[in-house]
């Protein structure tokens, strides 16, 4: 075994891909709901404007004055322990970040000559977000979701760590971090492994987003020169 066993004789390895597995769902689920939901609302936000728009954004900066991994904490707590909780918890604090940007994407395109020939021409508010203003703000999101995943696998793994996460016996990267700091001094590889795994999913992901990024500002500022 490339990681050795834990303090139960259990092989380290298998698990931490378990827990791959955990983490991977949770983070998926959550962005997804996370985009859908923050999405939508920021669309509407930036379309319609006036009272709504005000009192939406205000809605925003109370969630914003908090950091986001504390309100997870206290909703986690709340809530109690294990993945659907998690679950909720994490939904609950993740779209703040996509309605933001998807409010300020649409007040920059909502004005643009074809959104406007739609307006003209009586065409519905829901077909045309759907089919000219989400068009136009999906890169930015589709990259802004890339690095929510990363943060919430370490969301995930901090609220396991702090135990009001995944609960034992299902293998989670921070409850095998947790367990291993209590043999860190004769049998660090216990911490290590799952350590590694975090480290190296973060990484790639992170990575990733970057390369997205930077070929959707490439492709983005080619279609603006050529129109």
């Amino acid at each position: 075994t490339w990681f050795g066993y834990d303090d139960l004789g259990r092989d380290i390895g298998p698990r931490i891909l378990v827990g791959a597995r955990v983490s991977c769902a949770i983070a998926f689920l959550v962005v997804a709901i996370s985009v859908v939901t923050g999405t939508t609302i920021g669309i509407l936000l930036g379309w319609n404007g006036g009272l709504i728009d005000l009192i939406g954004v205000r809605i925003l900066d109370v969630f914003l004055a908090f950091p986001g991994i504390l309100l997870a904490i206290a909703l986690a707590a709340v809530l109690g322990p294990g993945i659907e909780n998690v679950f909720i918890a994490l939904s609950v604090v993740g779209w703040v970040g996509f309605a933001r940007l998807a409010r300020a994407q649409t007040l920059s395109v909502k004005h643009r000559d074809h959104v406007l020939v739609a307006r003209s021409l009586g065409t519905p508010v829901l077909r045309i977000c759907r089919i000219h203003i989400l068009p136009l703000i999906a890169a930015p999101i589709i990259v802004e979701a890339t690095f929510a995943i990363a943060a919430v696998i370490i969301a995930e793994a901090g609220l396991s760590f702090l135990g009001l996460g995944v609960q034992p016996p299902t293998p989670s990267w921070g409850t095998m971090i947790k367990e291993g700091t209590r043999y860190l001094l004769i049998a660090p590889h216990m911490a290590i492994g799952p350590g590694l795994a975090l480290f190296s999913i973060v990484l790639s992901i992170n990575t990733l987003g970057d390369s997205l990024r930077d070929y959707l500002q490439i492709k983005r500022g080619a279609f603006d020169n050529a129109n």
